[in-house]
C-alpha cells in the first residue's frame, strides 16, 4: 500500500479526536443528542483548523444508527460508507471549481429526492466564498427552506466575502486557530504511534511555524521526518529543513544593529542566504524575535507569555536592557512593513538588506519614531569624539620645572534658588535656551514655564517626543548648569507634558502672567 500523509492518516473520525475546537464540538453534540439539528451551518476559520473534518463527522453523526453521546459509532453501515466516501447521503462540493449558477441548480433539483438510506442528505460546500453572485442568489431559497431531510454545511476561510443574505440563513461557527500546546500534544501522540523519536523542542517549533493550523503542522512534520528518515528528529534538523534561523543568529544580528555595524549585518545576511534560508521566513522570525524582546521589557512574568528555553530567556532579558522601547517599536514597524512587501517582491534580498540598514542608520527615515533614534546616534558619535579627546589630553605630558602639579580646586557649593530667582530665570529664559546644544534649543522654543516649588522650574512641553528629549538626564543637567552659571544658584528643572485633550492653563500656573511679562518662547 502506498504511503499516506500524516494529516490524512490521522484525520479525526469522531468528535472526541478533534482538538482545539471544544466550543463547537460541544454545541454540535448537544444538538444531536437533543434532536435540535439545524438545516444550514456556516463553518469559518483559517486553513487546517478542522472545518471540513467536523462537517464530515457531523454528517456521520446525524445519520448514525447507534450514536454514542452525540458522536458517530463508527461501526454501523452508514458510518462505514460515509468514511469510505461511498455514501449517496453525503455530497461534497468544491465551490472553487463548481461555482456557477448551473451547479447550484443541480443541487436544487437533487434535494427534491429523499435519501436512499439514513435520515439526512448532507451537502458540504467547501470554499463557499468562491461562488459567483448568481450562484449565491440561486442558493438563497433552497438554503432558507430546504426539505426536512436536507442539511447544508458551508465552509470558508473568507467569511467577509459571503453575502449577508446567506449569513442570516445559517448557524455561524468560528473555528479558532489551534494553540501551540494543543498542536504539540497531538503531534507527540502521533509520533508515539508512528514510533518516531522527536525532540520536544523540535515539535514546539513546528507547532509555532504552523500558525494555528493542525494540517500545516502535520505536513511540516512529515517533511522533516522524511528528510532525516531513521534518525532522531532534532531541533537543528527542523531548522535546516524549514529554512529557519536559530535565535543565536538573531541575537548576533540585533547586537550588530545596535552597534550600527552595517558591514557585519550584511555579512550575516549573506551567510544566511548562502545556507539557503528563506528570506520571507527570516523576516517573519526576526519580527517574532523583536516581539519577544518587547514582551521581555514589558512583562514581569515572562514564563507565562514566552515559549522559550531558560537560556534564551536570560539572553532576551539581557538584550532587553540594551534597547529602548521606542527603538524596539520602530524596528517592529520596519519589519512588519517589510513582511507585507516580501510576498510579491522579485528582489527579496535587496528589500531585506535595506530594512536592516534602516535599523542601523535611522537618518534614512523621516518618521517621527525615528527621530529619537537619530538623536541617539548623534549623541553616541559625540560621546565617542569626547572620549577620544579625553584620552588624547591624558597622553600630553606637561613640563612644570619639576614642580608638583597643583590639585584641582573644589567647586563652591551653590545655594538653592528662591521663587524670586526663578522669576529672574523666566525673564532671561530665551537667552539661556539659545545657549543649549543641538535639538534641545528647538524643543525649548515650544516650552511654557511654571513654578513647581521654591527652587523648581517647571518646563511644560506640548508633545511626548519633545518632553522625552528635554527630560533626558544629560540634557536636563546641561540646562540646570547654564541656569546656575547665570544666577549663581541651583535650580531644579522639572519637565512635564500637557495631558492630551487639556490646555496648559488647566493643569499649570503660568508664571509668565504672574510676573506680568510677555515672554516669547516660540519663533515668531
Amino acid at each position: 500500500m502506498s504511503y499516506m500523509a500524516l494529516y490524512r492518516k490521522f484525520r479525526p473520525d469522531n468528535f472526541e479526536d478533534v482538538k482545539g475546537q471544544d466550543h463547537i464540538i460541544t454545541t454540535l453534540k448537544n444538538q444531536i443528542k437533543a434532536d435540535r439539528i439545524g438545516h444550514a451551518y456556516l463553518f469559518c476559520g483559517t486553513r487546517g483548523t478542522g472545518k471540513t473534518t467536523v462537517a464530515k463527522i457531523f454528517a456521520k453523526a446525524v445519520n448514525c444508527e447507534h450514536p454514542v453521546n452525540g458522536s458517530p459509532c463508527g461501526e454501523c453501515a452508514m458510518c462505514r460508507s460515509i468514511s469510505a466516501g461511498t455514501s449517496m447521503n453525503v455530497i461534497e462540493i468544491d465551490a472553487a471549481s463548481n461555482n456557477g449558477v448551473d451547479n447550484i441548480r443541480e443541487i436544487r433539483e437533487e434535494v427534491t429526492y429523499r435519501p436512499t438510506e439514513g435520515r439526512f442528505k448532507v451537502y458540504i460546500i467547501d470554499e463557499v466564498h468562491m461562488l459567483s453572485a448568481g450562484a449565491f442568489n440561486a442558493l438563497l431559497k433552497t438554503l432558507e427552506e430546504p426539505p426536512e431531510y436536507v442539511i447544508f454545511i458551508l465552509a470558508t476561510t473568507e467569511v467577509h466575502k459571503i453575502p449577508i443574505t446567506i449569513l442570516s440563513r445559517c448557524q455561524h461557527y468560528d473555528f479558532k486557530r489551534i494553540s501551540i500546546e494543543t498542536i504539540t500534544d497531538r503531534m507527540r501522540e502521533l509520533m508515539v504511534t508512528e514510533q518516531v523519536e522527536v525532540e520536544e523542542r523540535a515539535l514546539r517549533y513546528v507547532a509555532k511555524v504552523a500558525d494555528g493550523s493542525m494540517r500545516d503542522a502535520l505536513s511540516l512534520l512529515d517533511q522533516c521526518i522524511a528528510f532525516h528518515l531513521g534518525e532522531v528528529l532534532t531541533y537543528d534538523f527542523v531548522l535546516e529543513v524549514l529554512g529557519a534561523v536559530d535565535t543565536d543568529v538573531f541575537s548576533k544580528l540585533l547586537r550588530d544593529v545596535l552597534g550600527r555595524d552595517v558591514p557585519a549585518v550584511l555579512d550575516a545576511i549573506d551567510d544566511l542566504i548562502m545556507q539557503g534560508r528563506e528570506l520571507s521566513q527570516l523576516a517573519a522570525d526576526f519580527t517574532w524575535y523583536l516581539r519577544n524582546l518587547l514582551l521581555a521589557k514589558t512583562s514581569d512574568h515572562l514564563e507565562d507569555v514566552l515559549d522559550v528555553s531558560t537560556e534564551n530567556m536570560k539572553q532576551l532579558q539581557e538584550e532587553a536592557e540594551m534597547i529602548d522601547n521606542d527603538m524596539l517599536l520602530r524596528y517592529i514597524r520596519v519589519f512588519s512593513e517589510l513582511s507585507g512587501k516580501l510576498k510579491y517582491a522579485t528582489q527579496k534580498r535587496v528589500l531585506l538588506e535595506v530594512a536592516f540598514i534602516k535599523l542601523c542608520v535611522p537618518a534614512m527615515e523621516t518618521n517621527e519614531d525615528a527621530i529619537l533614534d537619530r538623536i541617539r546616534a548623534v549623541e553616541a558619535k559625540v560621546e565617542h569624539v569626547e572620549a577620544n579627546a579625553g584620552q588624547m589630553t591624558e597622553k600630553i605630558v606637561y613640563v612644570n620645572d619639576g614642580a608638583t602639579p597643583k590639585k584641582p580646586e573644589k567647586k563652591a557649593v551653590l545655594p538653592k534658588a528662591i521663587p524670586d530667582d526663578v522669576k529672574e530665570i523666566v525673564k532671561n529664559f530665551r537667552s539661556i535656551a539659545d545657549e543649549t546644544s543641538g535639538l534641545m534649543k528647538t524643543f525649548l522654543k515650544k516650552a511654557k514655564l511654571s513654578l513647581g516649588g521654591d527652587d523648581v522650574l517647571q518646563i511644560v512641553l506640548p508633545d511626548t517626543m519633545s518632553a522625552q528629549a528635554v527630560a533626558d538626564p544629560e540634557r536636563k543637567a546641561e540646562l540646570e548648569t547654564l541656569i546656575a552659571n547665570r544666577i549663581g544658584k541651583t535650580v531644579t528643572v522639572d519637565v512635564r507634558q500637557v495631558d492630551e485633550g487639556r490646555h496648559f492653563e488647566d493643569s499649570f500656573v503660568d508664571i509668565e502672567k504672574m510676573i506680568h511679562m510677555e515672554i516669547v518662547t516660540e519663533d515668531e
